[in-house]
């Protein structure tokens, strides 16, 4: 394994969950076939500049969206609704192509894919607890 696929592995797996120490990221690694020691482990964490928050390890450009996305859920989102797997985001009119990109490039983990029309986002998940996952966050930041 290169020290160039172990990292993106690393984000990749930073972007699917929350990994909160180096051994949570060990094992993740050790699922996927990719060995890793913790002196490496380090060592990757510093070259690529992961911060250590209160929901785990995150890129910087992954904590500039996150404060990106979330004035634009609160100007815009007006109601949040789940349907098995499927999140139903409402806005006022003309406003739901915005919210789409928003979340689109905030990466989270709990969203697939979204589709906007006018004034509703729909945003698909893998599952029913991850869309109410998601259902709880956006909430949450609503309330702020």
């Amino acid at each position: 394994m290169t020290k160039a696929y172990r990292q993106a592995q690393i984000l990749k797996l930073l972007r699917s969950r929350r990994l909160h120490t180096q051994e949570d990221l060990a094992q993740a690694l050790r699922s996927i076939g990719v060995p890793a020691t913790q002196v490496t482990l380090s060592r990757d964490i510093r070259e690529m500049g992961l911060l250590k928050t209160p929901q785990g390890y995150v890129s910087p450009p992954e904590i500039q969206v996150m404060s990106e996305v979330e004035p634009v859920i609160r100007e815009l989102l007006q109601d949040v609704r789940t349907a098995q797997n499927l999140v139903v985001l409402r806005t006022r009119a003309g406003n739901a192509n915005a919210l789409a990109v928003a979340l689109d490039n905030a990466n989270w983990p709990e969203i697939t894919g979204t589709v906007a029309g006018d004034d509703t986002v729909l945003v698909v998940a893998a599952d029913g607890t991850t869309a109410e996952t998601l259902k709880n966050r956006l909430e949450q930041i609503l309330t702020v």
